[in-house]
């Protein structure tokens, strides 16, 4: 992160420094030659080339369009199993509670304190569900910042060439953990591909 502020600095200063130059020889000198003022020129050029260079490496189209609706996508599926699993462990612990009552004694008065604890640690779900929920609009509200931003721009600006992640092949292309609804591998694809096999 220091290096990226770092560079971005050096680049800024070398950008003024060259308008500087400029400004300060044409001020100097009505004798200003137009090559001294080209060289300048063909500097500064130098410097938005790379500047250039640097955002299409950045990759912003991929952030806008694959990475952050991804993000946001696979949080909102937390968020929806963990709501879902913790209506599940409420549920058993309400038929836990019930089955408790008709014991009698210390063990009845034992389980339903248990039963007590898991219902104050399921609490958890939501305040993890409200800080992720928080963490999606940020989302979003970036995304949206970086659209606006690539359509000011246009979809590619003149000499920046974007670095496109290459899609992942092969036993790479199943490390992708629990895939989100509608994007898994089927059943019925499993078996297409079965009978493709053995035809």
């Amino acid at each position: 992160m220091t290096d990226g502020h770092h560079g971005d600095s050096t680049k800024r200063d070398k950008v003024v420094q060259i308008i500087n130059s400029v400004v300060s020889q044409v001020e100097t000198s009505e004798n200003i030659s137009r090559e001294a003022i080209f060289q300048e020129i063909n500097a500064l050029q130098d410097v938005i080339d790379q500047v250039r260079r640097d955002l299409g490496g950045t990759g912003a189209a991929d952030i806008n369009q694959k990475h952050i609706p991804t993000a946001t996508d696979e949080l909102d599926a937390v968020v929806e199993a963990t709501a879902i699993a913790t209506g599940e462990i409420m549920d058993a612990c309400e038929a836990i509670q019930d089955k408790s009552a008709e014991i009698e004694g210390e063990q009845g008065e034992a389980i339903a304190s248990e039963v007590m604890k898991i219902y104050e640690a399921c609490s958890f779900q939501d305040i993890t569900g409200q800080r992720i929920t928080k963490v999606v609009s940020s989302l979003k509200i970036i995304e949206e910042k970086v659209g606006g931003l690539l359509s000011i721009l246009g979809e590619k600006i003149p000499g920046i060439d974007y670095v496109r992640e290459e899609e992942a092949t092969g036993d790479e292309a199943l490390l992708n953990g629990p895939q989100l609804p509608n994007q898994g591998v089927t059943q019925d694809d499993i078996d297409a591909l079965l009978d493709d096999l053995f035809d």
